[in-house]
């Protein structure tokens, strides 16, 4: 990518010498994420260029730097959004690397997975259990981590009613991943054809968003609310949705500011909180339960020489759920 919105070309870079702590992984199969697409048309304000985009990565290590001690050459990996941090602030101290106010992202100021190879940190290549599909897991990287994480550090367990809104490339895995908490989980969608697959994927309930006399019955219901969607909603009557001491999440983000009455969260002492994607160790535990409970993303296949191609069909939604380049 050369340019803000330019299409993808072939380029060819020297990466330089394999730095001590640095794998390269050869590439196999890569994600397309919504993120990508922010970065290629720099909608964040801080993309450079020249640069390829890419960071839900599955591939085969085949170099090991000097100092690594944990991967060995074969092995296959993953690697998500981040590809280094600092190692030595608090946040990486106590295992929570991805707030590293010095993390670095996989394809930011750096090159990513759309590619024959990358290079990372060795801390942040994760080991991909043998039960999962290097397809199938590599979404899991991203858009995975990103919904497992807040179902972990919010609680949820056995007991928990739980609600997920938006089921896209995001919901369609924490419907998946909320299940396999074990809570009775909901799914919110203005799409009313989503509704078997829904169901199929782990849904108690189904939702329909546009009628608006949907959320006025479950109002009290939820003790989490993930809302994985990039549009405006009526946040009010989801805050309402939730039980006393329950949580709206954000995980997607909507244009426009959030605007709720404060009494309806210091009544019931309810919270609106966010959450990015997740640590290595949260890495690595979320790929162990997906094996164990077949979490896996829904993917559509594109070879990598067609990025372009997925990109257009991302930006437009007509992905069921994930996009996926292979090499």
């Amino acid at each position: 990518m050369h340019a803000a919105g330019a299409q993808l070309v072939p380029y060819k870079y020297d990466p330089g010498d394999l730095k001590a702590n640095e794998l390269e992984v050869r590439i196999s199969h890569c994600g397309v994420c919504r993120s990508d697409i922010h970065l290629i048309d720099n909608d964040w304000g801080f993309s450079r260029y020249p640069f390829i985009p890419g960071h839900e990565i599955v591939g085969t290590v085949t170099a090991v730097g000097r100092g690594v001690r944990d991967r060995t050459a074969g092995e296959r990996v993953g690697v998500g959004w981040q590809a280094d941090s600092c190692g030595i602030c608090e946040w990486c101290r106590q295992g929570d690397e991805h707030l590293c106010a010095s993390s670095r992202p996989t394809c930011v100021g750096r090159n990513g997975g759309y590619a024959g190879s990358v290079r990372v940190n060795s801390r942040f290549a994760i080991p991909v259990p043998e039960a999962l599909e290097s397809e199938n897991v590599a979404p899991l990287l991203c858009a995975g981590i990103t919904v497992y994480s807040p179902l972990r550090n919010h609680g949820v367990r056995p007991a928990s009613r739980v609600g997920v809104i938006g089921i896209g490339g995001l919901g369609h895995l924490g419907l998946q991943f909320a299940k396999a908490f074990g809570a009775e989980v909901t799914a919110f969608s203005t799409s009313k054809d989503k509704e078997a697959e829904a169901l199929k994927m782990g849904a108690d309930h189904f939702v329909n968003t546009r009628d608006t006399g949907a959320l006025k019955k479950i109002a009290g219901s939820f003790d989490l609310l993930l809302s994985t969607v990039s549009a405006d909603q009526d946040w009010q009557a989801y805050v309402n949705s939730l039980r006393p001491k329950g949580t709206l999440c954000m995980v997607g983000v909507p244009p426009s500011p959030i605007a709720v009455q404060a009494f309806s969260l210091v009544g019931q002492q309810r919270s609106i909180s966010g959450s990015p994607t997740g640590s290595p160790r949260d890495l690595h535990e979320m790929l162990g339960v997906a094996a164990r409970h077949g979490v896996k993303a829904i993917t559509q296949r594109f070879p990598m020489a067609k990025a372009n191609e997925a990109l257009v069909k991302v930006k437009k939604n007509q992905v069921r759920y994930r996009a996926v380049l292979t090499n």
